[in-house]
């Protein structure tokens, strides 16, 4: 799967998990250089609290276009360590 913002990939993985419709993604296959932490943060009631991550590509912003769960609950273990995206954010095969 690639996830694709701004005609560039900014992560790929055979290892997404989907939860809720969201692929979520492998830490360690988002290209870095496209992601920046973002002051925002969000609760689920049965995964917990979010994270998110703004991404810039090519001098564009898209502001918290990308989440994670630092500390997830039991029932959401399966999306520990993993993003996930939105706000335009393609997914692809």
């Amino acid at each position: 799967m690639k996830a694709i913002w701004n005609d560039t990939v900014i992560a790929e993985s055979d290892d997404t998990v989907v939860v809720e419709n969201n692929h979520y993604f492998p830490a360690n296959s988002i290209k870095k250089e496209y992601f920046k932490n973002s002051d925002w943060h969000t609760t689920c009631p049965w995964k917990g609290v979010a994270s998110y991550y703004t991404i810039t590509v090519d001098g564009e912003e898209n502001k918290d276009a990308a989440w994670y769960y630092p500390e997830v609950s039991e029932l959401a273990r399966t999306i520990k360590g993993r993003i996930a995206f939105w706000k335009g954010v393609q997914i692809e095969k």
